[in-house]
């Protein structure tokens, strides 16, 4: 059978247009041959909805969408996730949903069995899962559809979360193909797994599997798309690209190709530019301004910005203190140069003073310590803040994850933002994808890449002066954050007990600046945000 795969971008509650979007794709698969088009899960609502699913006319709208495709399609049947009413007595108000669409045909419907509701999921909030799942009849065809979480078998699951198989129970009942819709957001190390689990799939459901993944950034979630069908014997029959709309139709009985891998840092970069400018473009921005320090974390994040919004419509901002050196300040205007957008410079220096002038009877006799280093922050905030008020910019924080980690940055200060870009890449990886970024040429400047960083808000001041260095810091956080790892087991990994202990005490003291930063954009398997949830007023130690 000839498949069409609609790798296709959704907006969230964006209704008409994400109809819109998929009868355009279907069209044009059609034409290209398929016999049988494919859309993502949930493609009609965009993936995840969350609460937009109990607005009182979400899901009837949702249901005149169905009606008004349905009208529309001809005789290849085309399958969209979306969300339906649950019509059972007792369980969830919805389901996550597929329905099978062809003209003048009585519709086929199917229902997502496994919800997963653990890391960034929380699908067992809204839905209701199948108690059992049957076969489409395609063209004659047996066909099995199922949505995302339920062809992750518990070889490639965290953990042993369910009983059921829906993928199995389908070939136990005879199909001639698995198709799946999908939307699986990206982490580092995601595409691998995935092709992995599929190709594994396929050869135990001795049938042809073909894989439909979103590609998308929604909030804080990439979807990364590289769609993908798998022979019966495992072997890759089609892989679609990563992090960019794509439509083919592939044949199911067609030759086998090998499996493109892609650079990390590749990867990495495609996802943050997806990222940027869905975040932006989806909240009805066009434009986005970044405070420009001459370090490395502010050029990387004018380099994406710049990348997923074009360099006009990227303002840099650099604004010297009587800390900043002249390095800084030419460094911010190389970056800016060499990127090609505009820089305006904007001196702290005079505000600082009068700020410090004016709090001088309450902090009479006190000596100067971090509250004037926060004050410093926080000016640049009002700054950048009141240029994105006037010029209608979105600001993008610059933070990375190293930082944020142990609060080594100012609430209300340089976390001022509508967006933290760099806020999942450790502080290594900043370092590992600036230079991926200037294999070619001198993108970011290699003076901001080499010297020492330093938040420059006092004489002399360089970030291991509070941090551990970066290469022992990120692995003790990763150990501690992504694995969850306790403090003793850390330690007998070779770690030293004081860093590890400091670097544990701040990473749940700042547990509170975290919960109030602008949203970050994962790509690792543990960011700070949807999957993670740890209180604020808590006294577990360890």
């Amino acid at each position: 059978m000839k498949v069409g795969i609609a790798q296709i971008n959704h907006v969230v509650g964006d209704l008409e247009g994400n109809a819109k979007a998929i009868l355009n794709a279907y069209t044009k698969l059609v034409a290209q041959g398929a016999e049988l088009v494919l859309t993502p899960e949930l493609s009609l609502t965009g993936y995840p909805p969350r609460d937009l699913i109990f607005k009182s006319n979400f899901v009837p709208s949702t249901l005149e969408f169905i009606d008004y495709i349905h009208a529309r399609v001809g005789d290849t049947p085309l399958l969209i996730g979306y969300v339906d009413y649950h019509t059972g007595s007792v369980g969830k108000p919805f389901q996550n949903a597929a329905v099978m669409l062809e003209k003048g045909k009585v519709r086929q419907k199917t229902v997502k069995c496994l919800l997963p509701t653990y890391d960034v999921f929380d699908e067992a909030r809204y839905f209701q899962p199948a108690e059992a799942v049957k076969p489409m009849v395609v063209g004659g065809q047996r066909i099995g559809v199922t949505l995302c979480e339920d062809v992750w078998s518990e070889d490639f699951l965290p953990s042993n979360l369910y009983v059921k198989d829906p993928a199995g129970s389908l070939a136990e009942q005879g199909i001639d193909l698995l198709v799946n819709l999908s939307a699986s957001p990206f982490h580092t190390g995601k595409v691998e797994q995935r092709q992995k689990m599929l190709s594994f799939l396929a050869k135990r459901i001795g049938c042809p599997v073909v894989y439909c993944n979103a590609v998308a950034g929604n909030d804080q979630l990439i979807f990364d798309g590289n769609s993908i069908a798998h022979g019966a014997n495992g072997d890759v029959l089609l892989q679609c690209p990563g992090f960019e709309e794509n439509l083919s139709v592939v044949d199911t009985d067609g030759a086998s190709v090998a499996f493109k891998q892609i650079n990390p840092m590749q990867e990495i970069y495609a996802a943050l530019v997806l990222g940027v400018r869905d975040y932006l473009h989806k909240c009805g921005f066009k434009s986005a301004v970044v405070g420009l320090s001459g370090g490395i974390d502010s050029a990387l994040t004018a380099v994406l910005a710049s990348d997923a919004l074009g360099a006009e419509n990227v303002l840099g901002v650099t604004m010297p203190s009587e800390f900043s050196s002249s390095g800084s300040i030419a460094d911010s205007v190389a970056l800016a140069e060499n990127i090609g957008i505009d820089c305006e410079q904007v001196a702290i220096t005079e505000v600082f003073s009068q700020l410090k002038g004016a709090l001088s009877g309450v902090f009479e006799g006190l000596p100067g310590d971090v509250t004037e280093e926060n004050m410093q922050a926080r000016i640049r905030g009002l700054l950048l803040m009141s240029i994105s008020n006037k010029l209608g910019h979105m600001l993008l924080t610059t933070g990375n994850k190293s930082e944020l980690a142990v609060g080594y940055c100012t609430i209300y200060g340089d976390m001022c933002g509508g967006l933290a870009v760099i806020s999942d890449l450790p502080k290594t990886i900043v370092y590992e994808l600036s230079r991926w970024i200037n294999r070619e040429s001198e993108v970011i400047p290699w003076n901001t890449i080499e010297k020492a960083p330093s938040a420059e808000l006092r004489n002399d001041q360089k970030d291991q002066d509070t941090l551990p260095e970066y290469e022992v810091l990120d692995r003790i956080l990763e150990l501690y954050v992504e694995q969850s790892l306790g403090i003793d087991e850390i330690i007998d990994l070779g770690h030293e007990q004081d860093v590890v202990h400091w670097v544990a005490k701040q990473v749940d003291l700042n547990e509170w600046k975290r919960g109030q930063a602008a949203p970050g954009i994962r790509v690792t398997s543990k960011a700070f945000g949807l999957g993670r949830r740890i209180p604020v007023a808590q006294r577990f130690k360890g």
